[in-house]
């Protein structure tokens, strides 16, 4: 009986690893998805506020001492996203630009980036 249970437990904690990991895999294809594609333009013209600004500068801070070669694992640059988002120009410009479109495409804006980031210490 002992050893049935052992085996029920294995298997328990193997299919919830693997749901887990499903899990983070489809949440990273629609991140990845959602940012890449049409909100590629969301942020073209935004003229961002000083509560924004103040926002933005300060997850930079937080992430890459605000520093655009920070690197971390997948993670690069001032914003510190995953480097695929960036499609092989890690510029300045090119980081400031899908670090808005993705902010602006998950939270709505850098001050809700930012209070995420508060709860949960990544954004």
């Amino acid at each position: 009986m002992k050893e049935i249970m052992k085996n029920i437990k294995s298997t328990l904690v193997k299919l919830l690893a693997a749901v887990a990991i499903a899990f983070v895999a489809v949440v990273s294809v629609q991140t990845f998805t959602s940012n890449n594609s049409a909100t590629q333009t969301v942020q073209a013209a935004r003229k961002l506020s000083k509560r924004e600004k103040a926002a933005k500068r300060w997850i930079a801070m937080r992430e890459s001492s605000g520093s655009y070669t920070a690197r971390n694992g997948a993670c690069y640059g001032k914003y510190q996203l995953n480097i695929a988002y960036l499609h092989g120009d890690l510029s300045p410009k090119n980081q400031e630009r899908t670090a808005d479109n993705y902010v602006y495409g998950r939270y709505g804006s850098w001050v809700n980036a930012k209070r995420f980031w508060l709860a949960h210490h990544w954004y």
